[in-house]
């Protein structure tokens, strides 16, 4: 155990080397760290929410919006399987059941069958489709029918809406820069926001709150400005409020089709830009897909206006002079540059399937971050400075050796952390703490070894030898041990248990790693210099 190759050795050395060099810039400001050579490691361990402050947001996800959305989809779906048989009838939706009344009692078999051949038509067509899985027909006589969602799809466009929220507010948090910011799902509908470093918890709110679901609907010309202003639209038709800088400038509501004729779906780009008189705007582009769709429609409908609607307000209502085969647009409006920004942004990272309700919401102040810090500081350096003591004063000249190797495991702790792209975490501080425990452990193990072994009448070099053979297993039995713990830790928990998790488990390694490899090298390396007759141990 104490003849070590030359390989061994410049593996060791290079390993302790690498992870003293990784843990080096987290000593540096990111000011510093711009005149830090490049080819050296500059990665930094991320500070969590409790240690560089930031907000903490519990959101709803609003599903009665989705819902309604999806009945308001069935109930087209059953109009245009009714309308191409000829079959004249009326529909009103009614809390979550679509009530379709004939005109024709007498139609009433042929409906009910017609629009279940409809649904099997479509099954898995896409999530607003109509599917035989998806709703439930019911024959009511008289020529009533009732048409209602069943539990299971309810369940399922509610699993899909949370799961698209979640990845939804990663791109929109991933588009601000933050780092390392916690988004997760939280029991049935709702998702947990953590967001560390950010100064304005105001501006996180509004961008997460927005729904930036962009429409191109048509306008609706047979209604007239008095009908608009009475509420008299026909069926199909819906009054839409211009966005409020227009309506702060007397711009009337627009009459415009439900039915959109194009969604934000397909778009892939976003961005800011001016429009001919120089004023702020917003530039978008389509995929293949969408680019196509935007053409027919344009072309079908030269000479008439269509409306671009955000989240249900008219932001622009342009004439289609001529069909737009570029796959390409622009959006003009009151925009200034920072609201043509936030709303670029916005389409960048697609639009939210429901709007998010703010249940809760913590902000904590780097003053308190940097307060659990010093705290954190104190308590590691008190610990650090005890245990070396404590290990100088019982082990001698081995002692000095365990304390050269306490303070290289936690550098290559710190390097570790750094270049993983962990996380630090409170509790992560006190896992590192607890690790510097460990680590003398390891060393008190074999030290009282090697003691056991020159009671017994062995020599100083074979003493050592066996020390670290026989205290080996008793160390990775240990060590495996807790880093089953961690594991499980890091599977089951959550936020800053997996911190603590995480700094457990890097502690384990570098600690087994300094404590039978580094100091067990320079011990061997004196002990065949010196060739020592007797150990004070």
């Amino acid at each position: 155990m104490l003849n070590f190759p030359r390989w061994k050795v410049i593996v060791i050395s290079l390993v302790s080397l690498l992870g003293i060099l990784a843990a080096v810039p987290n000593f540096f400001t990111e000011e510093q760290l711009k005149d830090y050579p490049s080819f050296l490691p500059s990665k930094q361990v991320t500070l969590g929410l409790d240690l560089q402050g930031g907000a903490h947001l519990l959101m709803e996800v609003q599903m009665e919006t989705v819902l309604e959305d999806r009945l308001l989809d069935k109930s087209d779906e059953v109009r245009d399987a009714l309308v191409s048989e000829k079959i004249r009838h009326r529909r009103r939706i009614r809390g979550d059941k679509i009530i379709v009344t004939l005109n024709d009692p007498s139609q009433q078999e042929r409906a009910v069958s017609l629009i279940n051949s409809e649904a099997t038509s479509r099954v898995g067509a896409s999530m607003t489709s109509i599917g035989a899985d998806d709703i439930e027909v019911t024959d009511m006589g008289n020529g009533l029918i009732e048409v209602t969602l069943t539990p299971g799809a309810i369940k399922e466009y509610k699993r899909l809406t949370v799961a698209q929220s979640v990845e939804i507010v990663r791109r929109r948090i991933d588009e601000l820069g933050t780092k390392e910011p916690a988004i997760q799902q939280n029991g049935e509908d709702r998702v947990l926001i953590q967001v560390p470093g950010i100064d304005d918890p105001d501006e996180l709110k509004d961008i997460l709150g927005k729904t930036a679901k962009l429409e191109f609907r048509l306008v609706d010309q047979s209604v007239s400005p008095e009908d608009i202003a009475r509420g008299r639209v026909p069926p199909g038709t819906g009054i839409v409020p211009p966005s409020d800088e227009d309506v702060a400038a007397g711009m009337p509501p627009y009459a415009v089709r439900k039915r959109a004729i194009l969604s934000g779906e397909n778009l892939v780009d976003a961005s800011l830009g001016y429009d001919q008189n120089g004023q702020p705007a917003v530039n978008f582009r389509f995929d293949n897909v969408g680019g196509k769709k935007f053409a027919d429609v344009t072309r079908k409908n030269v000479g008439k206006p269509f409306a671009i609607v955000l989240d249900n307000k008219v932001i622009s209502a342009p004439r289609i002079n001529s069909p737009i085969l570029g796959g390409s647009g622009i959006i003009t409006g009151n925009f200034t540059i920072d609201s043509a920004n936030e709303l670029a942004l916005l389409l960048r990272a697609g639009a939210l399937p429901a709007p998010l309700k703010v249940l809760e919401e913590r902000t904590v102040g780097p003053d308190l971050g940097a307060d659990s810090v010093a705290a954190g500081e104190v308590a590691a350096i008190i610990g650090l400075a005890a245990v070396m003591v404590y290990i100088l004063l019982s082990y001698g000249w081995f002692g000095v050796v365990a304390n050269v190797s306490l303070v290289v495991n936690i550098f290559m702790i710190l390097g570790l952390l750094s270049t993983i792209g962990a996380t630090l975490t409170l509790p992560g501080i006190a896992g590192i703490v607890l690790t510097i425990g460990m680590a003398v452990d390891a060393n008190v193990l074999i030290f009282e070894r090697i003691r056991e072994e020159l009671r017994a009448g062995r020599n100083v070099l074979s003493a050592m030898d066996h020390g670290y053979q026989k205290a080996f297993s008793t160390i990775l039995d240990a060590n495996v041990t807790t880093l089953i713990a961690a594991l499980i830790l890091f599977q089951f928990g959550s936020g800053p248990v997996k911190g603590f998790a995480v700094t457990l488990a890097c502690g384990i390694f570098t600690s087994v790693f300094t404590a039978v490899s580094l100091s067990r090298l320079i011990l061997s390396t004196w002990a065949r210099k010196r060739r020592p007759e007797t150990l004070k141990i």
